[in-house]
């Protein structure tokens, strides 16, 4: 099985393009928040994506909140959208969150959650799934341009307590298209190019 994994496209009319033909290529899109920009043109970077009829899994970035992208995908038959909860496709589970965590200094327009908030979101996540997660496990592909290691706790308990096979995340643009392990865990911070992951490729 083969997935095109992807984040922070931010309403890059090309970056979109350019995954819709990638999705040629794979089994399942994978695409881990920040559609839009400010909680604005969320609508505008889904109708770019939604010619992919393949499966996808969506998670709502702090860009914009899970009802803004779950309302934006309803022309998007193929796409699926998860915060705090999961789906099965071609058998493998996918778990999904969403949301800037910790909560990030950006203000009241960001779609953010504490680390307490989150646990509780991640508290059903089922052990060896897929766990698609805007913000990175703290301390893993989370280190901003100043240095600080902006991830959150919450995902990377959940990480070594499940023992995902795959993680993807996003949300430290400076660390787009990067890939790191954790344990026994693979974990992408996919960026706005799209990156193809096939199982067994770890």
């Amino acid at each position: 099985m083969r997935l095109l994994l992807f984040s922070d496209v931010h309403v890059n009319r090309r970056h979109c393009q350019n995954l819709v033909a990638m999705a040629g290529d794979a089994d399942i899109v994978v695409g881990a928040g920040d559609f839009g920009a400010l909680r604005k043109d969320v609508g505008k970077t889904i109708d770019w994506l939604k010619d992919i009829s393949i499966p996808a899994v969506l998670v709502p970035g702090n860009a914009e909140s899970y009802d803004e992208l779950e309302r934006a995908c309803q022309e998007w038959p193929s796409a699926t959208v998860l915060h705090g909860n999961g789906v099965k496709i071609m058998n493998v589970c996918f778990y999904g969150i969403g949301g800037g965590v910790p909560v990030t200094p950006f203000g009241a327009w960001s779609y953010d959650f504490t680390e307490e908030e989150a646990a509780g979101l991640l508290e059903d996540c089922p052990e060896n799934a897929v766990l698609v997660s805007h913000s990175p496990p703290k301390g893993i592909l989370d280190l901003s341009s100043r240095g600080q290691h902006l991830g959150s706790e919450a995902v990377r308990a959940v990480i070594e307590r499940k023992l995902p096979k795959l993680v993807v995340c996003g949300h430290i643009h400076e660390s787009g298209g990067k890939i790191h392990k954790l344990g026994g865990t693979t974990v992408v911070n996919a960026g706005p190019r799209g990156i193809y992951y096939g199982f067994g490729d770890e």
